[in-house]
């Protein structure tokens, strides 16, 4: 696998691509991408009668939602495309007026090969193009980077990968206040509504797979969405923070064991045992790109979550080619 390839570090704290701008207006969008079994890699752009122009799905974030989420909403709503976010692609800077502007980019797998059929209001026509034709077409030269962001990945291999979640557990009530055993500790109210949040911002990347921490607080961040897939929730016992405490390497290797399986998951665990857990997760991340995982006390925000975007390497191990760091949206 090359490392002569990055992605932008894309996160909620002001680090990263976001740190350089502080735009009037954020928007967001995907590149939506598909393997053509004739014309091989191929983009959607999209047609809008009322600005006569080709450009890619994307639009304004609404109040209430993260970039993530409005990337999703805004390939729903122009090209009605249900996609989930793959690797975060370069963002474009440009004004409307005297207001700048800032595009947050993902890539965004189609597998199946269908017409896209827009609602025919905002967007008239949807269609698919080589990248080439693709950069031909557009009529904003800001939108060529994240579509030639899709070819270099795609030329190395990097395009299609699999995301790896890491979430600290929504905010519990106060440990010193608790009476009852700390395995039973809840969240608190606010830790409630950051649950519901989280669960409506992971259906960006929709883990399949749940693994948690047995203590409760760590359950009840996870269950909403649990609960919204009708998936059910593997508890592991050596995520909590005694089990962690006494046996740190029993803890990095579930997380690994979870890091190194083929679908999409979600490791939820507690604050005092994220240090462990990112040591592990160091290993399995190139250098380039581990100095933007958390590296100070508290790691993470209570809900907040690391995407680790993964591809297979030469050896057919799973390595992070991309690191997301997002909060869900709080009122």
């Amino acid at each position: 696998m090359s490392a002569s390839i990055s992605f932008p570090v894309r996160s909620t704290e002001p680090i990263g691509e976001i740190a350089e701008s502080n735009p009037d207006i954020v928007a967001a969008g995907v590149v939506p991408w598909r393997i053509d079994p004739d014309d091989g890699l191929q983009v959607l752009l999209i047609h809008r009668p009322k600005h006569k122009d080709w450009s890619l799905p994307k639009g304004k974030v609404d109040d209430g939602e993260t970039i993530a989420e409005a990337a999703v909403r805004e390939a729903k709503e122009e090209a009605n495309l249900k996609v989930t976010l793959g690797i975060p692609l370069p963002c474009t800077h440009y004004f409307v007026g005297k207001k700048s502007k800032v595009v947050y980019y993902w890539a965004a797998h189609v597998e199946k090969l269908r017409r896209v059929s827009p609602d025919g209001k905002e967007v008239d026509i949807a269609r698919w193009y080589s990248p080439s034709k693709a950069l031909k077409k557009l009529t904003n030269d800001a939108d060529q980077a994240p579509i030639k962001a899709v070819v270099d990945a795609y030329e190395q291999g990097l395009l299609k990968t699999t995301p790896f979640l890491l979430v600290r557990h929504a905010k519990a009530k106060p440990r010193n206040s608790w009476t009852r055993s700390e395995g039973e500790r809840t969240l608190a109210r606010t830790g409630f509504t950051q649950a519901r949040a989280l669960a409506r911002m992971l259906t960006v990347w929709q883990p399949e797979r749940l693994v948690s921490s047995r203590w409760t607080r760590c359950v009840q961040t996870v269950q909403p969405y649990a609960a919204a897939m009708d998936m059910s929730i593997k508890k592991q016992t050596a995520l909590t923070e005694h089990a962690a405490d006494r046996d740190p390497d029993k803890a990095q290797r579930i997380l690994l064991k979870q890091f190194n399986n083929p679908k999409s998951t979600l490791v939820c665990s507690h604050r005092p045992v994220m240090p462990t857990l990112l040591k592990a997760l160091k290993t399995v991340t190139p250098k380039e790109l581990r100095e933007f995982l958390p590296q100070e006390n508290p790691y993470l925000a209570p809900g907040e979550a690391i995407i680790l975007h993964r591809a297979l390497d030469a050896k057919r191990r799973w390595r992070a080619v991309a690191v997301e760091i997002h909060k869900p949206f709080e009122d």
